[in-house]
C-alpha cells in the first residue's frame, strides 16, 4: 500500500497517509478540517538485495574477476589450514586397515 502526501489549502499543514490504491483520497485536514489536496510524491525508492540484481549483473568483467578471487581466497585458506590434516589421517587409517586384511 502506498503512502500519499497531502497539504491543507487553509493552514498549509502537510501530512502523509498510508492508504490502499483503491481507497478514496482524503478530503479534510486533520488539524483544521478544511479541504486538502493530494500532492504528487516521488514515491519510495526500490532497493534490490541479494545476488542476481543490478549491482552484480552489470559490473565489468575485471570487477567480477577481482571479487570472485577475493571471495575464493579466504575459503581456501580456511580449508587448507584446518582440513589438510584430517584427510591424511583418514588415508593412513584406510591404508593400515586394508594392509592388515590382506595378511
Amino acid at each position: 500500500m502506498p503512502t500519499y502526501e497531502y497539504a491543507c489549502n487553509s493552514c498549509s499543514h502537510k501530512f502523509e497517509k498510508f492508504q490502499g490504491i483503491s481507497d478514496p483520497p482524503l478530503k479534510r485536514c486533520p488539524k483544521c478540517k478544511h479541504k486538502v489536496r493530494r500532492l504528487l510524491g516521488g514515491g519510495g525508492g526500490l532497493i534490490f538485495k541479494g545476488s542476481g540484481f543490478y549491482t552484480t549483473d552489470y559490473r565489468s568483467d575485471s570487477y567480477k574477476k577481482s571479487q570472485s578471487a577475493e571471495s575464493i581466497q579466504p575459503a581456501d585458506k580456511k580449508s587448507s589450514a584446518g582440513d589438510s590434516a584430517k584427510p591424511a589421517a583418514k588415508k593412513e587409517a584406510s591404508v593400515k586397515s586394508s594392509g592388515s586384511s590382506s595378511k
